[in-house]
């Protein structure tokens, strides 16, 4: 479940491995590239943490940072 914290939604993945968490990456790169919308992420190991904030907004939450939540966890 995203939770929106410091004008942020967050997120933790969790995967089996690192080429499973990698592999996740790149289809969250591809989905963030067709939103125009690019998550702050960073990864170690099996784990993947996303946080989505709108710059243009202030770096505040968004309907855009919404979308792209909704999108990721369709992954």
């Amino acid at each position: 479940m995203w939770k929106e914290e410091d004008n942020r939604l967050k997120k933790t993945f969790t995967f089996k491995d690192f080429q499973e968490a990698f592999a996740f990456m790149t289809r969250v790169a591809f989905l963030a590239e067709s939103h125009n919308h690019h998550p702050n992420w960073s990864n170690v190991y099996n784990k993947v943490n996303i946080e989505l904030t709108t710059h243009d907004a202030g770096n505040m939450v968004t309907e855009k940072d919404k979308k792209l939540a909704e999108a990721i966890d369709q992954i």
